[in-house]
């Protein structure tokens, strides 16, 4: 199975994810994490504004979709925690994967720049950083989504929406 957790940066997806691998493999030790960030560091994409361009995302997220398959293919569970802004290619993991689950996280652009973990809001505001997800490359939460998480203040703990997620996706006995 499938389960492909998407938002902006700083939504939560690698912490959630983390969560939901740790979780899933008390009950399925053949689960495996998958970072899209992690995918860009292995692959030498994340070197120059153009790994990041719409382009540059489009090859990524193909990259992305390939690797699950690889490994769903062995049977292997797969965590995808990944900033995909194509819905062309969220709705063709429903036809290539024979379990998918695909999970919105939802938080308040307020909210993203005050935690800026990677600090991409910050350079984007100083004019230092272009292709900028929700800022100048624009992103709405997928309408494929089974399962959408509000992550803003007040959320409950990642372990709490991890637990959500594998409940929602069947993947728990």
């Amino acid at each position: 199975m499938v389960i492909w957790l998407v938002g902006l940066s700083g939504a939560g997806k690698t912490t959630i994810g983390r969560e939901v691998c740790r979780l899933w493999k008390q009950y399925a030790p053949g689960t495996v994490l998958l970072d899209g960030d992690d995918l860009r560091r292995i692959t030498g994409q994340d070197q120059t504004q153009q790994d990041y361009s719409v382009d540059g995302r489009r090859k990524n997220a193909e990259r992305i979709v390939r690797a699950c398959d690889w490994l769903n293919g062995q049977d292997i569970n797969v965590v995808c925690c990944v900033l995909c802004i194509f819905e062309d290619i969220m709705r063709a993991n429903r036809v290539r994967f024979t379990q998918y689950f695909q999970v919105g996280l939802d938080c308040p652009l307020e909210e993203l720049k005050r935690r800026d973990t990677k600090g991409l809001y910050a350079r984007f505001g100083q004019g230092l950083e272009k292709n900028v997800v929700g800022m100048d490359i624009a992103f709405s939460l997928p309408r494929t989504s089974d399962l959408t998480l509000h992550t803003g203040p007040g959320a409950p703990s990642p372990e709490s929406l991890a637990r959500h997620i594998l409940e929602q996706a069947g993947a728990l006995p």
